[in-house]
């Protein structure tokens, strides 16, 4: 490999419940085909990163061991080796860690990790990959930890924001500016957020890490030992134990290693069912992924796992209906996110477990 090789960690292990009917355990939102191509999510994450990655002997996915066969199947191309499985999750500060620690042993300190997570939408697969390339030249050069931010065109309260700082330089063939991050803030009120839009000096927070193996993991081993001493002494023995925390906690948020590399290639997290309006809209009233016959509705969002199924609405607006299984699912389309808590409720009444 060469200097500017890429090794991509593609982060599969989420469960996707704003997603729910439609995520299940075994069936989650990385799994599912949203953007009309036919392909999964993880599919598309994984054929957009292979450029890089040289091939499939350098793609790695970490997974919960409840979806490892899911996974192998729908990537059949896949090293067994390569697909990592933890015994439970733990959000993604310890399955990253865990991860460094795994690849520094196997590439050693100076290649470069990139963490991906799987279940992200990118329309221009060019300009991701000339973004990537300018952001391994960060990395490796300046021996940082480099996320890439995405420009925001709206006050989002559901992403975090990152603030840029000083300018390091410019890198890539598209000569990229690249940014000290000066603080991250998670998932702000709106006017806050528009104050952050306004000022042209924040970032989406993307979740993609481009970083040497060997800075990563000496900044888990500074900012979170509570994670790395338990993998070192333990390994997996330990994982049910290790902290339940996401990367931006646990490190991004106190390490001063941080960068950011804005980017534009067109990008969508899938955060809920709202994010269908944004992959589908046009010049129709509806989103409508479904048979549905309506009246005086407009401005919803329908979705029917069988085709044969029909959809019919009299005067809805502004909702989500989605059909799947022996599920309906009916709600506004400024309350998906408390499709979470309906998933908390499933769970602890014994009749609805099949619905899980």
């Amino acid at each position: 490999m060469n200097n500017f090789s890429l090794i991509p960690v593609i982060l599969a292990g989420g469960k996707g419940e704003r997603f729910w009917p439609l995520s299940r355990r075994v069936r989650p939102k990385q799994l599912l085909s949203l953007d009309g191509s036919g392909r999964s999510l993880l599919e598309n994450t994984a054929l957009g990163l292979l450029p890089l990655a040289g091939g499939w002997e350098h793609l790695w996915v970490v997974t919960t061991d409840a979806l490892c066969a899911s996974i192998q199947q729908m990537l059949p191309q896949l090293v067994p080796a390569q697909l990592l499985a933890e015994p439970e999750g733990r959000d993604t500060a310890p399955a990253v860690a865990w991860t460094t620690y795994h690849l520094l042993q196997h590439y050693g300190e100076e290649a470069i990790l990139g963490f991906f997570p799987a279940d992200h939408w990118i329309a221009d697969q060019a300009g991701f990959q000339q973004a990537l390339l300018a952001a391994v030249e960060v990395a490796t050069k300046e021996q940082v930890i480099v996320t890439l931010g995405i420009t925001p065109d709206y006050p989002s309260t559901g992403y975090g924001y990152i603030e840029q700082g000083e300018l390091i330089g410019d890198f890539g063939a598209q000569a990229q500016a690249a940014y000290r991050v000066r603080r991250f803030t998670e998932k702000p009120q709106r006017e806050l957020a528009q104050e952050f839009v306004d000022s042209e000096q924040f970032f989406w927070n993307s979740g993609i890490f481009i970083c040497p193996a060997g800075v990563m993991w000496r900044e888990f081993e500074t900012h979170a030992p509570t994670i790395t001493q338990p993998l070192v002494e333990q390994s997996l023995a330990c994982y049910g134990s290790l902290p339940k925390v996401s990367l931006d906690y646990a490190l991004m948020e106190k390490t001063d290693k941080a960068c950011v590399l804005p980017v534009a290639f067109g990008w969508d997290d899938l955060g809920d069912w709202n994010a269908l309006e944004r992959l589908h809209r046009g010049e129709q009233e509806n989103v409508t992924l479904a048979q549905h016959i309506g009246i005086d509705t407009t401005g919803n969002i329908f979705y029917a796992s069988d085709t044969k199924e029909v959809i019919v609405t009299i005067g809805l607006e502004d909702h989500v209906v989605i059909r799947d299984g022996n599920v309906t699912l009916i709600v506004k389309k400024d309350r998906t996110q408390d499709i979470k808590q309906i998933v908390k409720i499933l769970i602890q009444d014994p009749r609805f477990q099949d619905l899980l």
